[in-house]
């Protein structure tokens, strides 16, 4: 960079491997709710868990027709992740599991099974009688920087997190264990537009006795992050001024909940969007789709994407908001930052005529009943176009295009 440039402008997004101790959580926490959605479409489910050294706390709420088993699943789920001895810190065959699950509020079930609307005489079809099972507000980001529309920033420390997790169950570095961080500082110029890698961060467990300096460091930098940044300068960024730290808290032996207790949730900024748009708050892992707090954060990203995808807007966020037991949402927002080829107040009515956002609209438009959310509950909700994330599907191009003809 030349003195006459202006500085970069630097952003920073994080991701965390199915190692991690929140990400443990939110993964038994969906896998749960897949195997009650695989026997019953229907089924209620608000579950949270909590891991911790030696111990499993799965509590919540569950109204279904299906039987979990759910100390099973959850020791299968540790076990798929690679906490199988105490090499890992936490062993799934012996760890305690305790299960503290009930039925969904009675209030709260008849306030959604039938909507203020059709209590209230309105809603002329079926889909007007699920209600939102919470109040509450939701956002959706989709932006240019990348081919998935998603935020350069989380994309990339998504994309690392991947290989590293790839490294180590292919063993390509034998020594390493499941939990770890990764980290991406992008810098952006003046007009916004992304030009470098900054700073790699990269924090991985391994087993006892590595050494770091002449072992570890040299070793996951050859062979997960020097590739990670070939695949970035294939996109025109800048990489070789990046700076790479690998552990820099030195030993990273004992990890995953042994070292850190883990609660479903907890992760939703690396769930969405690193930070780079806003969130309503709302967690997604352990929820059913009546729950907007997923299902609406969901919508909100299909639609901001087929905006950004219809060449509508460069950059595109979409708020939602809720009342609980009514369907129709109670308001959207639509936010272009300025990069708009078409009025506002346009786009607006076109995204209102094109998507029915009732909860029940969203869930038969996007198929939310089926048993998908495992998958999602590692490496981000967004940005990933392999099957089951119907969410991220631009299928609503054309309809938008017509409406605004």
């Amino acid at each position: 960079m030349t003195s006459s440039q202006a500085p970069l402008r630097l952003f920073t997004s994080e991701s965390i491997t199915e190692g991690h101790p929140d990400k443990v959580c939110d993964q038994i926490s969906d896998a749960i709710l897949d195997d009650l959605l695989r026997q019953d479409p229907s089924s209620r489910v608000a579950v949270e868990t909590l891991a911790t050294r030696g111990f499993v706390q799965i509590a919540g709420e569950v109204s279904t027709s299906g039987y979990c088993d759910i100390d099973a699943l959850a020791r299968g789920v540790l076990s798929r992740i690679g906490y199988n001895g105490q090499d890992a810190g936490f062993d799934a065959t012996t760890c305690g599991i305790n299960v503290s699950i009930g039925h969904q509020s009675p209030n709260i079930a008849s306030g959604v099974d039938t909507s203020w609307e059709k209590r209230h005489g309105g809603g002329e079809d079926e889909l007007s009688g699920l209600g939102a099972g919470d109040q509450g507000l939701m956002f959706g980001y989709a932006c240019d920087e990348t081919p998935s529309l998603m935020p350069l920033p989380i994309d990339a420390a998504h994309d690392l997190a991947l290989a590293l997790t790839a490294a180590r169950r292919d063993e390509v570095l034998d020594y390493l264990l499941p939990d770890g961080k990764t980290q991406i500082t992008v810098g952006y110029d003046e007009s916004g537009t992304p030009r470098s890698i900054e700073t790699v961060v990269l924090s991985t467990q391994h087993r006892d006795g590595i050494d770091l300096e002449g072992k570890l460091i040299p070793e996951v930098e050859e062979a997960i992050v020097r590739p990670f940044l070939a695949r970035m300068a294939e996109r025109g960024l800048l990489t070789g001024d990046a700076e790479i730290i690998i552990n820099p808290a030195g030993e990273f032996v004992l990890g995953g909940p042994a070292a850190d207790t883990g609660l479903t949730g907890r992760k939703i900024i690396a769930d969405t969007y690193g930070g780079y748009a806003r969130h309503g708050g709302g967690a997604f892992s352990g929820k059913d789709p009546s729950k907007v707090d997923r299902s609406a954060a969901y919508a909100a990203r299909w639609i901001a994407k087929n905006v950004v995808a219809a060449g509508f807007a460069r950059r595109c966020e979409i708020q939602l908001a809720y009342a609980i037991g009514r369907a129709q949402p109670v308001g959207i927002y639509v936010e272009t930052y300025g990069t708009e080829t078409v009025s506002p107040q346009s786009l607006e009515r076109a995204i209102r005529e094109v998507f029915d956002l009732r909860p029940a609209a969203i869930i038969a438009a996007l198929d939310l009943r089926a048993p998908r959310y495992l998958a999602s509950a590692a490496y981000g909700h967004f940005g990933r176009e392999d099957a089951g994330f119907t969410w991220e599907n631009r299928d609503r191009v054309a309809d938008l295009r017509a409406a605004l003809a």
